[in-house]
């Protein structure tokens, strides 16, 4: 038998058998009746003094398949995929929607910037002086408690109200100015149906030589029968905020029971939207406005709380879930 020309022929046969998968190579040369086991069959027709060198020469050939063998990837069964008809219409993606809060924040600037109000921002971390003292806020005041403000390194916190951009806004220009302040807040809130700890506010701030209480009340009836009908009223409440003299939370009727009283305005048939007031001489005086030339007012609405009103979402928390079902409803 010559064995040399048995091996190169096999050597030949496993490089022409290379696209068969690994483990069909295996059974064909390596297995029970594969080609190399069929050699060893073959050694008892060998002379005697040729069986040790024969033997060494099988087991190269197989060492060597096996190494050959292993090296190749393994064959990865693919499913078969699903049958496309080309001739079928394309299914056209889903377009984004703005979020409602963001939907209400635009229509909230849209409406003021039609009575004349310029939009402007200011920065998410704030001085205390800009958040606090500016504004008449002293140091005693609960509203600047570790409890009720987001302090990042002391001057420095996240604001607690886009009232920074009106301080900011006083002390680079000149009167008349007539200013509204949308931005994101920070406050340590527990969160629930009513409190988140970041929220969205608009503020507004009006200063001038002739700017009074009355100007204040007919700016806010105009939003609020712009934003949700031209039979709301609204209605002043006495209050006190250390930036204004005097001060005011504002009401609007239920726009939902028609004034009646509902589940929704708790039976009195009013839903309080902001606070507001006239600018107190000294937050003028701070930013370097005459209080004896000038007067202005300011007022502040949650965005959040007029989304809540204007689609009757129960609960504050929605807004931030990112529910689909939720969110596609606007």
């Amino acid at each position: 038998m010559d064995l040399e020309k048995r091996i190169s022929e096999i050597r030949r046969q496993f490089e022409a058998d290379g696209g068969i998968p690994p483990e069909k190579l295996r059974a064909k040369y390596l297995g029970r009746d594969g080609a190399v086991r069929e050699l060893f069959g073959l050694l008892g027709k060998v002379p005697p003094d040729e069986k040790a060198s024969a033997g060494k020469r099988l087991n190269e050939l197989k060492s060597e398949l096996e190494r050959l063998i292993d090296g190749l990837p393994s064959a990865v069964p693919v499913a078969p995929g699903p049958v496309v008809d080309l001739s079928l219409p394309g299914r056209a993606p889903e377009p984004g929607r703005r979020h409602p809060v963001y939907r209400t924040w635009d229509e909230i600037v849209r409406l003021f910037q039609r009575l004349g109000f310029e939009v402007v921002y200011g920065p998410e971390i704030e001085t205390e002086y800009h958040n606090f003292e500016a504004l008449n806020i002293p140091l005693e005041h609960p509203s600047r408690d570790a409890f009720d403000t987001f302090y990042v390194r002391k001057p420095y916190l996240l604001r607690s109200h886009t009232s920074p951009v009106q301080i900011r806004t006083m002390k680079e220009r000149t009167p008349p100015i007539r200013v509204i302040a949308p931005g994101k807040v920070f406050r340590p809130d527990k969160p629930d149906a009513g409190h988140s700890p970041m929220f969205h506010q608009v503020e507004g701030l009006m200063i001038g030589e002739d700017v009074t209480f009355a100007k204040l009340k007919g700016v806010l009836e105009l939003f609020a029968m712009s934003m949700w009908g031209a039979d709301t009223k609204i209605r002043f409440r006495p209050s006190f905020f250390p930036f204004t003299e005097p001060s005011a939370e504002v009401d609007v009727s239920c726009f939902i029971c028609g004034a009646k009283g509902c589940p929704a305005c708790k039976g009195s048939g009013w839903m309080e939207i902001l606070g507001s007031g006239m600018v107190h001489p000294k937050v003028l005086e701070n930013c370097g406005i005459d209080s004896e030339r000038f007067t202005g007012f300011a007022f502040g609405m949650g965005v959040e709380r007029i989304a809540m009103l204007k689609y009757g979402i129960p609960d504050i928390r929605l807004f931030y879930e990112n529910h689909l079902a939720f969110l596609r409803q606007f």
